[in-house]
């Protein structure tokens, strides 16, 4: 069993990397291999748009640009058995680098249906605002929105903030050692 972290934070220290660490931790003792991955650690690009909109994406389901670590990490994502998704909340959404990374990864895998990187696997969606704590709502519903397009199935939603991670820090461990025995038994 594989289990991989795909983190939007740019940070090596705060609520985000506790939420990543949670994960990583409920990962392991569900019984999981995993990695974690730093999306702002990659420098990658948006999305060209190449051609007329669609380059070799829609059809062949790769990124022209994917020498950046996208194509990489799109490999990771079909070998892995489940999926985190965690980033912090910026303006009610992920953060540039998780975006930067899904709009390619979504163009690349979204009109393979079923049989794309993600489909079918459990994901669970972490998403921590800081500061006001406000946006946290508005970014799982576009994480799972995403989820849909990628026809990945979500295991779970958990938003993470200054006044509840005391509990939602063990709720995150937890609920990826549930996602990791679920999967195991499914």
């Amino acid at each position: 069993m594989k289990v991989l972290i795909l983190s939007g934070t740019p940070k090596t220290e705060g609520l985000c990397c506790s939420c990543v660490e949670a994960a990583y931790a409920g990962a392991k003792k569900g019984g999981a291999d995993c990695e974690i991955i730093r999306l702002c650690d990659y420098g990658l690009v948006r999305c060209a748009m190449c051609g007329d909109g669609w380059g070799i994406c829609r059809d062949e389901h790769t990124c022209v640009f994917g020498v950046d670590g996208f194509t990489q990490i799109q490999q990771k994502i079909a070998k892995a058995d489940a999926v985190v998704l965690d980033t912090p909340v910026y303006w009610g959404d992920m953060t540039e680098a998780m975006k930067a990374f899904f709009d390619r990864f979504r163009r690349c895998e979204a009109r393979k249906g079923e049989s794309g990187a993600m489909a079918g696997k459990p994901v669970l969606l972490i998403a921590s605002p800081g500061g006001s704590g406000n946006g946290m709502i508005s970014c799982l519903e576009q994480m799972e929105r995403l989820c849909r397009h990628l026809s990945a199935k979500v295991y779970d939603f958990i938003g993470v903030n200054r006044w509840n991670s005391s509990y939602k820090i063990a709720a995150i461990e937890e609920a990826a050692a549930s996602m990791v025995r679920g999967a195991k038994e499914a």
